[in-house]
């Protein structure tokens, strides 16, 4: 049986590859420059706001019995039964330690910005370079990800 809670982890995880990007942006700040600044914000906030896991679990619930005649007359019964509420894990700290990050990022000049990802044609056309200075952003531009923090911002042709 797939709960409701699975479903709605498949849809984000389903729209999280086709929605906008958020990005640290600077106007001109170099990649590499980008990508040393999160590395140490991320850092800092870690050191900050330490990984704090808690085990949590769902309370139980019970799915009452139930009884039916088949097409003889006969009485069936089948009992209620209990199922074991999920187990997860959550970092409490998860929270903080984004805000510690975004703070720290800010204090370098860093917004953060919704940028749309470039359509694969588009990421097809523009090759694999990450490097170089941040430009300014138009309405057009999208957002290539390169992994580890690497990104390009271009103005589809």
């Amino acid at each position: 049986m797939v709960r409701p809670h699975t479903y709605l982890l498949l849809l984000s995880l389903a729209v999280t590859g086709c929605g906008p990007s958020l990005i640290y942006y600077k106007p001109g700040a170099e990649v590499s420059r980008l990508q040393a600044d999160t590395l140490s914000c991320q850092t800092q906030a870690l050191q900050k706001a330490p990984v704090a896991n808690e085990v949590r679990q769902d309370p139980p619930r019970y799915f009452p019995g139930r009884s039916y005649y088949n097409s003889a007359g006969n009485c069936y019964h089948y009992p209620g039964y209990w199922e074991q509420g999920r187990i997860y894990t959550v970092d409490t700290n998860l929270s903080l330690r984004t805000r510690l990050e975004q703070a720290c990022m800010a204090g370098r000049g860093y917004s953060q910005v919704e940028v749309k990802r470039c359509p694969q044609r588009v990421i097809d056309q523009n090759g694999g370079e990450f490097g170089g200075p941040l430009p300014q952003l138009t309405p057009e531009a999208c957002v290539i990800d390169g992994g580890n923090g690497a990104i390009r911002i271009v103005e589809p042709a």
